[in-house]
């Protein structure tokens, strides 16, 4: 079993799919691991460091894999002389590149897509977008700091009283749960809200104050598997209002709402930014999927009303050492769960197998894209 660490291609991308432990670990289960050269180095990871934990590092690391990791889906050309039917274990965006998905299918091989990991106790270890959201919700309040041009705690000195930061985070999944513990960290007086009603026991135990529409109910259903989906217009008008009054009198803004397979909806209207006070700042981390901020663009500062409105089209990267290193222990712990001694290789299961596996057998058979 011989499996192969690519060298991200896509700009701007500075993580790895694995690091020297978790090379380590699958030697310890019977794989060859072979890394290209360079594959760590955004994440300060000298090919010695490979070398030294036991792994190959040769250009030609993806000749003869049977499973090839990535970060982000490779293109075609970056698998050639992989094996027939090898795995491609990365995030592959599925919906934003099916081109590309269906490129693997035509290539004959099987594309197990991270990013589609249910949501269940068992696969908590495997799942990429918890653990890189977690680290997103944390950079998103650090540079909205580095760009807000005063303290956030409360400081009481000699020359008079330094007011906290007010910040407001939107959206409470694990990114918005970091946020709004970090600005805690920093001393700003935190709010927050979410059109999930259960959140609300989350956000007052980290000691954020819940904002929520009390006249409407939220989500129908909730969103399955603890996701968020489109709210209805009414919920949308009632949220709206609320907004725009709490918003006037914050001075950070993190906007972390996604629905997978959608454009990100919009939370934040340019009238609303209007009403927040000059030197403000705005960090939306759905600004590569749409933006919750009108007017937000990916890794540009944009200043509108005199806020600062920021977002990179890539959160994680911006902490490639500590994101690298969760996102390779995510998949070792996939690949590790399913490892057949007897077969020296992973055999899936079908509650995981079927939800992460977008191609097979020269077709694409996941359900969530054929019924896209």
């Amino acid at each position: 079993m011989r499996i192969a660490v690519l060298k991200e291609r896509a700009a701007g991308e500075s993580r790895v799919a694995a690091t020297p432990e978790t090379v380590k670990k699958f030697i310890a289960l019977g794989a060859t691991v072979a890394v290209e050269p360079g594959a760590g180095e955004g994440a300060s990871i000298g090919d010695a460091d490979y070398a030294a934990a036991g792994a190959e590092v040769a250009k030609d690391a993806v000749k003869g894999a049977d499973i090839v990791l990535g970060v982000q889906g490779p293109d075609a050309e970056a698998l050639a002389g992989a094996n027939a039917g090898a795995w491609i274990v990365a995030g592959l965006d599925p919906f934003g590149q099916r081109g590309r998905v269906d490129d693997y299918a035509k290539g004959g091989f099987e594309a197990l897509a991270m990013e589609f990991m249910p949501r269940i106790t068992r696969a908590q270890s495997m799942d990429i977008l918890s653990s890189q959201s977690n680290l997103a919700g944390y950079k998103a309040v650090i540079e909205a700091a580095s760009h807000y041009g005063r303290a956030f705690p409360m400081m009481m000195t000699a020359a008079g009283t330094v007011s906290a930061a007010k910040a407001f985070v939107m959206g409470v999944g694990v990114a918005g749960l970091q946020a709004i513990a970090t600005a805690r960290r920093l001393g700003a007086q935190v709010s927050a809200t979410d059109v999930r009603s259960a959140t609300r026991e989350q956000i007052q135990s980290l000691g954020a104050k819940p904002i929520f529409v009390e006249s409407v109910a939220g989500i129908e259903g909730e969103g399955a598997g603890g996701y968020a989906t489109e709210m209805s217009e009414e919920y949308q008008k009632a949220q709206a209002e609320l907004v725009s009054s709490h918003i006037a009198k914050q001075d950070i803004v993190i906007t972390t709402a996604l629905i997978p397979g959608r454009a990100a909806p919009r939370l934040i209207s340019d009238a609303q930014i209007a009403t927040m006070k000059p030197g403000s700042v705005i960090f939306d981390l759905a600004v590569a999927q749409g933006g919750n901020v009108e007017g937000s663009k990916p890794d540009e500062v944009v200043v509108r009303h005199g806020v600062k409105i920021i977002g990179y089209s890539n959160t994680a990267t911006h902490l490639a050492a500590d994101a690298s290193a969760l996102f390779a222990r995510n998949l070792y712990n996939f690949l590790s769960a399913f490892w057949d001694k007897e077969q020296g290789k992973p055999v899936l299961d079908e509650e995981i197998g079927n939800a992460v596996r977008l191609t097979q057998g020269g077709k694409v058979v996941n359900e969530r894209l054929l019924g896209a």
